[in-house]
């Protein structure tokens, strides 16, 4: 199936489109141009859950492979296995379910008497009782600690359907979710492999980040 797919990202095609980011995505490894990273639902390793994410050339790019049940923490790593980004579920009581994303690995979340890292990123899951039919799936805030977030995304769309775009406070699209299309008619990819499309100034893997984010809200 991986052998399968890396024959078939090489068929995605990117538009690359330059335009200038705001100072505070100091947080982010930028890309100079735009990636299609074809997203498959399944770790490389037998034992567990978890993401395979290759390029357009067939190269593993991103995976995760601690992704088991309804976890409180997930590591995005790199295709060596170095953690990038890990993800930890926000304790708080309350129906909103909301992450912190720390840069690194879970030592870097970890608090002593002495030192306290700060997550970058705070994801939370939009949840609006009277406007129903709203596409707001997410929201997603630069940390400056508990009294200082502003604002830095939105995600709108359905997960659920794989069709989703990441926003700026410009209503810029730098990130987006598609459906994996076949090359050859009568193939089905269903929901487990998709598309994830991310545009010049986006880190790839704050992208995908939130791809993993999402599946823990929506799925």
């Amino acid at each position: 199936m991986f052998l399968f797919l890396k024959s078939l990202s090489r068929s995605v095609h990117h538009e690359e489109q330059q335009e200038d980011q705001p100072d505070d995505q100091k947080y982010l490894k930028k890309i100079d141009h735009g990636m299609s990273l074809t997203v498959w639902r399944k770790s490389l390793v037998i034992s567990c859950n978890g993401f395979t994410v290759i390029d357009s050339q067939g190269n593993l790019v991103y995976r995760v492979d601690n992704y088991i049940g309804h976890p409180q923490e997930l590591t995005l790593m790199d295709a060596s296995g170095k953690s990038l980004l890990t993800m930890r579920r926000r304790k708080k009581l309350g129906m909103v379910d909301s992450w912190f994303v720390y840069d690194g690995d879970r030592e870097n979340c970890r608090t002593t008497a002495t030192t306290k890292m700060r997550p970058v990123f705070c994801v939370k899951k939009h949840i609006n009782i009277l406007q129903s039919d709203s596409n707001v799936l997410a929201h997603v805030c630069y940390y400056h600690g508990r009294s200082s977030k502003r604002f830095a995304y939105t995600v709108e769309g359905s997960y659920m359907n794989r069709s989703c775009k990441v926003l700026d406070q410009w209503r810029r699209v730098v990130a987006e979710i598609r459906r994996k299309e076949a090359a050859k008619s009568g193939v089905s990819f269903g929901v487990d492999v998709f598309v994830l499309v991310v545009e010049p100034g986006f880190d790839p893997g704050f992208a995908m980040a939130l791809v993993l984010l999402l599946d823990q809200m929506f799925s």
